[in-house]
């Protein structure tokens, strides 16, 4: 086994779908950017898919030194052992001392496999990453239902490896100027082990914005009790031009989809600005709003936690306020 000083680099995972990169990826190699800092390191971005070459320019501007693109037909959809092969060929060859990757649907299903084939520790869904004294990477997420943050640290095994939410991390500003290398790679693909093939895609017509992009957000929780308060939620951030969200009871009662659900099991988001409507704020809710530019609270329990993160609270009954809210906006 090499020595763990051999290993160099903070790698990214680079996600794009239909040659869109997501913003995850943007996101983190602004937190790839800080660490090599620290390490006096190289941020490598790796861009795995067909046609993608031109999109490294992008990665570089946001704050990448090296792309390594891999560009095949083999990778032109998200397939696990296609784009498993290709990170591991990356990984093998260029021997990181550090991988981030976005704990997306896509992302969920690379890592583990990732990890488990390099033989090394995978911390998933981290909400902060440093370093350590001794050069190491300390990688912190939610544990025990979010009722405390644990580090973990892989001391004996390289690469480091970790997946982060969107919305946890902030993307750097582009800058056009910066200059960078791109390398292409080869990959040697082991056909034979291709046992999954995409026949179709279905995509489920959505006329809404995803939460995580939302410069507005209107969350209901509990307070707001039922189909006839949702109502009023969502009258009210029409009338915001705003999109709505959840807390994890109002989705557990069937009201709102999953996918509008903030929190630790749910989205992070960082709008501009973010209503509580009747959300009392356990910690899991917090974890995934308390970055908010600007937080209006409305809680009739003027003790409830939502008010120590929130910039204006308003104490009363939420449906009432909500709906008097509306009506003196609405003039």
């Amino acid at each position: 086994m090499m020595e763990l000083s051999a290993y160099k680099g903070v790698f990214v995972f680079v996600e794009q779908r239909k040659g869109e990169i997501q913003n995850v990826s943007l996101e983190l190699i602004g937190k790839a950017r800080d660490l090599a800092e620290s390490l006096n390191e190289k941020v490598y971005a790796m861009l795995l898919g067909n046609n993608v070459a031109s999109k490294a320019n992008t990665l570089i501007a946001h704050g990448a030194d090296v792309v390594l693109c891999a560009d095949a037909p083999e990778l032109e959809d998200y397939l696990t052992e296609p784009y498993t092969q290709a990170v591991c060929h990356i990984v093998n060859e260029f021997k990181p001392s550090i991988i981030m990757i976005g704990a997306t649907t896509i992302g969920r299903d690379l890592g583990p496999r990732v990890s488990a084939r390099l033989e090394t520790g995978l911390t998933a869904d981290c909400t902060k990453l440093e370093i350590s004294e001794e050069k190491e990477l300390l990688m912190t997420r939610p544990a025990f239902g979010g009722n405390l943050m644990a580090t973990i640290v892989c001391k004996e095994h390289r690469p480091q490896m970790s997946t982060v939410r969107p919305g946890v991390m902030r993307s750097l500003a582009a800058d056009a100027s910066r200059k960078g290398e791109t390398i292409a790679v080869n990959v040697p693909f082991k056909k034979e082990k291709f046992r999954v093939k995409l026949i179709k895609t279905v995509k489920e017509k959505k006329d809404k914005i995803d939460i995580s992009d939302a410069k507005i957000l209107v969350s209901c929780g509990r307070g707001v009790g039922n189909a006839d308060g949702l109502k009023l939620v969502c009258d009210f951030a029409e009338t915001l031009n705003a999109q709505v969200s959840a807390s994890r009871a109002v989705v557990d009662a069937g009201l709102i989809p999953h996918d509008r659900q903030v929190g630790q099991t749910g989205k992070t988001v960082r709008p501009n600005l973010y209503f509580a409507v009747g959300i009392s704020g356990a910690i899991q809710h917090l974890a995934g709003m308390e970055e908010s530019e600007f937080i209006v609270a409305i809680n009739k329990d003027k003790y409830a936690p939502i008010f120590q993160v929130s910039d204006l609270g308003i104490v009363g009954d939420a449906k009432q306020i909500v709906k008097q809210l509306n009506e003196r906006l609405k003039k």
